[in-house]
């Protein structure tokens, strides 16, 4: 029987930790999901290093074959170019404004249908090539477009303004809705609590936002009650956790985890 499940797996990178998720596409199940969290901020080698050591070892991936597998880079390495503008040979042009890139970088792009952008970044080339060797055929995005893409599809369109943050242990993602229109997307490094409700604050200031009619929507490392809600909460009188409305079932494992913490890879399939 397990030869006819369609299984599919998602796995997300980031220089902070791993995740992982199987999605039974048969059953429709969320069947594995895990996060692997490093002490400190690694080098892609060193991610690299881990990731071999967790798909060498952890019998649910050698076990199973899967249909497909896809890839999500999660960095600051990304920027957005509304698609009438863009040039496909000026990529390093658009990028270099905001992060620093190298000559040798390869430069991705993922398309976004929803609202007629093109999101180019740099992905992990030597997670890449390590993943095509081990399972053959896969995809790969960047993780803001997929949450970018999930944000502007279940939005809905009000009178306030709408600010969605993504919360990982070291950077929060931001993005800015006005009647359903993204506004901003950016990304931000934080080393304290202060830091991180600054770049908060630093937002709404740019943006001209109203504290108190303007609504943050939170998924990610978050939690309601706990230090970094709590000091959103006092700056900013609408602070909500993202409704969590995934159709799949979960494994009893998965269905025990804080489901916001894996916001990112559930909307990946």
């Amino acid at each position: 029987m397990n030869n006819n499940n369609i299984k599919e797996l998602s796995i997300q990178v980031n220089l902070n930790g791993l995740s992982f998720c199987i999605l039974n596409r048969t059953t429709n199940t969320i069947e594995y999901l895990n996060s692997i969290l490093f002490a400190n901020k690694l080098s892609p080698f060193e991610v690299l290093n881990s990731l071999k050591n967790e798909l060498s070892t952890n019998a649910i991936f050698y076990n199973d074959d899967f249909n497909t597998v896809a890839v999500i880079h999660q960095n600051e390495l990304s920027t957005l170019v509304p698609k009438d503008l863009y040039d496909e040979n000026q990529k390093a042009d658009y990028l270099k404004f905001n992060t620093k890139i190298l000559k040798t970088d390869f430069i991705a792009h993922d398309e976004l249908v929803v609202n007629h952008s093109v999101n180019l970044y740099i992905p992990y080339v030597n997670i890449n090539n390590y993943i095509f060797e081990t399972f053959g055929e896969f995809t790969y995005r960047h993780s803001s477009t997929i949450l970018i893409d999930t944000v502007l599809q279940k939005v809905k369109t009000t009178n306030n303004t709408q600010v969605y943050l993504h919360v990982n242990s070291s950077t929060i993602e931001i993005m800015v809705v006005e009647k359903g229109q993204l506004q901003l997307f950016n990304v931000f490094d934080y080393y304290s609590k202060e830091d991180f409700i600054y770049y908060v604050l630093f937002v709404f200031e740019q943006l001209n936002l109203d504290v108190e009619t303007s609504i943050i929507y939170l998924s990610g490392c978050i939690e309601k009650n706990d230090t970094l809600y709590d000091l959103l909460y006092t700056y900013i009188r609408h602070v909500e956790l993202i409704d969590i409305n995934f159709t799949y079932h979960f494994s009893e494992r998965a269905k025990a985890l804080n489901l916001h913490h894996h916001y990112l890879i559930l909307n990946s399939f």
